[in-house]
């Protein structure tokens, strides 16, 4: 008699799995070729497997090959949502029907998936030419900027690899098609591992600016206007357009792939460009200008983001105004009338007659901004405190006055400053017969 007991066990434990009482339901995600079930489908779920990495789920008796067909494949744990009961399962196949056949091929080598709707965003994954993904819906995302300032055309998409791998891609490089029968694949692409190159990725994780940003940091002289303009190289590896933004230029340059060309240095195919990375914050641009000649232009990665310079830079100027505010408000001269400056960086100028016309129009009523736009030279940093723009806003065309300053216990000095003795925002030279204005600090 004992020995029959585990005959038993194991014919009573065979049953019980034949019968597998099932887990829920789930809607599957990726459409399977063999049987042919398509994406969205609502399938009853048996078993998990998280050592395999499975689902065990039943099949739909119509698409069963024979009566000895067990009714139940494997399915990869990504390429699946289990919902829980039917009612839940079918709710959501609702809600996933809009997207359930849509699919995309990818147009463009190592386009990033990201873990968020952003281009700036982390990068979860880099797709391969003709990788075909699964489109799981279209979210709401900022889309890359063109090279015009408008947003590209195209839509942030959460999308699924083949791989199981789940983040968020921007379409522009994408072709997105409906898939009603069969299997999905890319049948003309060899399917191959991406190529490790630590070094392009770290190209392309960095913002690359021109020199001349960091000639600006460096010499602690920021012009606000030229920072806001943004000029950059941008390797446009969320579409595969290479922008080049310069003073001098705009272009951009469409490619199919960036390829090795030696040690650090990269080839964009199909874009004629050419990039070196020279050190870890030097980037070497090389593409055929329009004449035909080779043009070399040099990228540096900046310590700071664009926006905390000009954050920073702003800071400083508004404490440079306080200073001549806290100083006054108003100052008064015997000869040159009444300044008066407000807290939000604005002027008001009365009684300057003797000043009209050769510095300021008649036209104007003496009222405008003030902007701390301008900085000394070296040899004039010991003698003045600063330098700033008075811009009469009330004439057209608004008409600038820029003057260096000392302010002492007694008022504020001014000395004018003409237009030859400015290069770009720097006062460089004196004026050959210089104009001095001197204003009592009021007692109020």
């Amino acid at each position: 008699m004992k020995s029959r007991i585990p005959i038993l066990l194991i014919v009573f434990s065979v049953l019980l799995f034949q019968s597998c009482s099932r887990l829920g339901w789930g809607v599957l995600l990726w459409s399977t070729e063999d049987p042919p079930i398509l994406s969205g489908t609502v399938l009853p779920v048996y078993i998990r497997s998280n050592i395999d990495q499975v689902w065990v789920v039943g099949v739909p008796e119509t698409l069963r090959k024979d009566k000895k067909d067990s009714g139940k494949i494997e399915i990869p744990l990504s390429q699946f949502e289990f919902s829980g009961s039917k009612r839940k399962a079918v709710k959501r196949a609702e809600e996933f029907a809009e997207y359930a056949p849509v699919y995309a091929e990818n147009l463009q080598d190592r386009l990033p998936i990201r873990d968020n709707t952003d281009n700036n965003s982390r990068q979860v994954y880099r797709l391969r030419v003709g990788e075909i993904i699964k489109i799981i819906s279209k979210v709401e995302g900022n889309p890359p900027i063109s090279t015009t300032g408008a947003p590209l055309p195209g839509n942030w998409y959460k999308v699924l690899t083949q791989d199981g791998v789940m983040g968020y891609c921007f379409s522009y490089r994408l072709k997105i098609f409906d898939h009603l029968s069969g299997s999905v694949h890319a049948a003309s692409v060899t399917r191959r591992e991406a190529v490790q190159d630590p070094d392009l990725d770290l190209v392309m994780s960095k913002t690359w600016s021109p020199e001349l940003y960091q000639q600006m940091v460096n010499s602690r002289r920021i012009d606000i206007r030229e920072l806001e303009k943004h000029y950059r190289f941008d390797p446009g590896q969320d579409t595969g357009i290479a922008k080049i933004i310069l003073p001098d230029m705009e272009r951009e340059f469409v490619y199919d792939s960036i390829s090795s060309d030696g040690e650090l240095s990269w080839r964009f195919e199909g874009g004629g460009l050419q990039m070196d990375l020279r050190t870890n914050t030097t980037l070497a641009v090389q593409f055929a200008e329009n004449t035909g000649l080779r043009r070399t232009v040099v990228f540096v990665s900046l310590t700071a983001d664009i926006d905390d310079l000009i954050l920073q830079e702003n800071t400083r100027r508004e404490l440079q105004y306080m200073s001549i505010y806290n100083q006054g408000p108003v100052f008064t001269s015997n000869n040159y009338g009444t300044i008066t400056f407000t807290q939000t960086g604005g002027f008001s100028w009365t009684g300057y007659d003797l000043l009209v016309p050769h510095l300021i129009p008649p036209e104007s009523h003496g009222e405008g901004r003030v902007y701390m736009d301008l900085f000394l030279a070296q040899s004039f940093m010991e003698r003045y405190n600063g330098a700033f723009t008075l811009t009469l806003s009330d004439v057209r065309p608004n008409v600038n006055l820029r003057f260096m300053y000392i302010l002492d216990n007694q008022g504020l000095r001014l000395e004018v400053v003409p237009d030859y003795a400015v290069e770009d925002i720097t006062v460089t030279r004196l004026s050959s017969s210089p104009m001095v204005l001197y204003f009592f600090r009021d007692s109020l």
